[in-house]
């Protein structure tokens, strides 16, 4: 097996990806949620801008860090420059059993259950049917991207087309309906959970630092790493909110609480059937992102491989194919792992809701060092070659710091407040990729290329 992966995917596939990759559940199942939790209209559109800015923010500094380091693995190459091996370690550990196989699981759940209510068939009902098709959907993909980047980033491509164009119908079929812009008004903020609003809402966000991950396969990644990251950031908020508009425009929020807010909004104006085709295109955008997934977080796992800082055999691409598929096969498992043994048959849908809010907390907290390390190394390496600079330095990266450590905080307090340790859990699971990095480091054949570390 060869250790070098092919350089085949361009502007389109890479935008396609981080598109794809963050417009998956979130827009589609989160507004009911929102509407429960927050109710209010203006604070919820509030959290989806607010978020937005964050989340732009976030991607505008790992521009500058993808421009200047494109190199397999994103975040993971970043840490390491900036804090060293252990850091990076413990990135590639919680990449490995906690974000990514939680993810992939979510993801393959939420499919799932899609699939059987379009065919008219209750959870409850069959209990292995859930996990069986979940699991059957990430093995499906696996092969696909283990086959070679540009067919996954094909496969991504198309399903990003169908997603996008179902939020653009869903929007203007709005505004044809009966609507009306006194709904924007409707709500209290008494009551308001902001945790689970904001959980909802950043889990939504969350996959714009998926391309990062898949930079040693973008072609010219200097000149379009920055492209695809800015017009994917702009495109996913520029949609996000303006379904919610649309949204708001469609039904009042104690109508939203009752589910299934697109299916209706499209439903009430042309009938049925326009219900059941935007269901069938939310299963394309799940889809879609699940295959992101699949196709970009592997890359970690073969990053930290080329280093020596995991299994050797994780870091070798097929022959033919030229993929990490070790990496690939063994994240997919984890998820299915995680698919088969958390499910529960009585409440089958809490299974989605906790992985998320699990993933949101560990994969957020991550991203506050990996957009810091633009600090580090403007001054570790002032001179470093950087095609792209983060606007707004130090304003936009600081600005994504505070957004994120105030989301993460009312996410945590209000699970605490419910009993729900789940958080909390994930993140002590974070932190033992440390001691498990000083074990690591005493039976590993070696120091990683180019010294104990780029710190």
């Amino acid at each position: 097996m060869s250790s070098e992966l092919r350089r085949v995917i361009g502007f389109w596939g890479g935008t396609a990806l981080i598109v794809g990759i963050t417009i998956g559940s979130g827009i589609f199942r989160k507004p009911a949620s929102l509407a429960g939790d927050v109710h209010h209209a203006g604070l919820i559109l509030g959290l989806w801008i607010g978020f937005g800015v964050v989340s732009l923010c976030g991607a505008l500094a790992l521009a500058e860090l993808s421009s200047m380091m494109p190199e397999t693995g994103g975040v993971y190459v970043y840490l390491r420059a900036a804090y060293g091996d252990a850091a990076a370690f413990t990135f590639g550990w919680i990449n490995l059993l906690v974000t990514s196989p939680a993810s992939a699981g979510a993801l393959a759940v939420f499919f799932a259950e899609l699939l059987l209510g379009n065919c008219g068939i209750a959870p409850k009902d069959a209990p292995w049917l859930l996990p069986g098709i979940a699991a059957a959907t990430i093995v499906i993909l696996s092969f696909v991207n283990a086959a070679g980047a540009t067919l996954g980033s094909a496969v991504q491509g198309l399903f990003t087309m169908i997603k996008v164009a179902a939020l653009l119908a869903i929007a203007a079929l709005a505004f044809v309906g009966k609507g009306s812009f006194g709904h924007f008004g409707g709500g209290s903020l008494e009551g308001a959970k902001l945790g689970a609003g904001a959980a909802s809402v950043i889990w939504a966000y969350d996959g714009w630092v998926a391309v990062s991950m898949i930079a040693g396969e973008v072609r010219a990644p200097e000149q379009l790493l920055k492209r695809i990251i800015v017009a994917g950031m702009l495109t996913i908020v520029v949609l996000y909110v303006g379904a919610n508009v649309a949204y708001f425009y469609a039904m009042p929020l104690d109508s939203m609480e009752a589910g299934d807010v697109p299916q209706r909004t499209v439903a009430a104006v042309v009938g049925g059937w326009g219900g059941t085709a935007v269901s069938f295109c939310i299963m394309a955008s799940v889809f879609g992102a699940l295959n992101g997934n699949v196709l970009a977080r592997p890359r970690v796992s073969f990053a930290m491989a080329q280093h020596r800082l995991t299994f050797g055999f994780l870091g070798k691409s097929h022959p033919r194919w030229g993929t990490p598929l070790a990496a690939i096969a063994i994240q997919s498992a984890v998820a299915i792992l995680l698919v088969l043994t958390l499910r529960n048959p009585e409440k089958p849908r809490e299974l989605f809701d906790a992985l998320t809010t699990y993933f949101v907390v560990v994969e957020w907290f991550a991203l506050l060092f990996a957009v810091g390390t633009v600090f580090v190394l403007r001054r570790k390496r002032p001179d470093a070659e950087r095609p792209f600079r983060t606007p707004g330095y130090p304003w936009v990266p600081l600005l994504f710091i505070v957004g994120t450590v105030a989301g993460l905080g009312a996410i945590v307090a209000g699970e605490l407040k419910t009993g729900n340790w789940t958080p909390v859990i994930g993140l002590g699971i974070a932190m033992l990729g440390f001691p498990v990095y000083a074990i690591w480091r005493r039976v590993s054949p070696g120091p990683p290329p180019g010294g104990a570390s780029r710190a």
